[in-house]
């Protein structure tokens, strides 16, 4: 059984980093690369939308235009660990980030509905 442990999160003030990481049990070491697994965001009344996305298995990285040239998603299968490096923060990057996966190769579009592996969630806030 698949889970994700999201950690990280917290207030920082804008232009300021975070690194949210995201604990993966129940995915064998060799088994990684098959996986797509992405970071969401769902803002306070708004639609939880996707920030980025890693395929191993193909060497693909997705980003959604808002985030390009800040964040940096990243997985390390040596420590189980998916990463979402945040840089040059915005107030507009305010949300609940969450780690999702799924078994397949990752699609550009970072639909919601194409993931069925959700962590619980842990909150960014960014003052101006």
């Amino acid at each position: 059984q698949v889970q994700l442990v999201e950690s990280g999160g917290g207030s920082v003030q804008a232009g300021g980093s975070l690194r949210l990481s995201c604990a993966v049990s129940g995915v064998t070491y060799s088994r990684y690369k098959w996986y797509c697994f992405g970071w969401f965001r769902q803002a306070p009344g708004k639609e939880r939308e996707g920030v980025a996305s890693i395929y191993t298995g193909g060497s693909s990285t997705f980003y959604d235009d808002s985030v390009k040239g800040r964040f940096t998603i990243s997985l390390d299968n040596t420590k189980n660990t998916l990463y979402l490096q945040m840089n040059s923060l915005k107030p507009e990057d305010t949300a609940m980030y969450y780690c999702a996966a799924h078994y397949s190769q990752c699609l550009a579009t970072m639909e919601r509905q194409n993931y069925n592996l959700w962590g619980q969630g842990t909150q960014v806030t960014v003052s101006s």
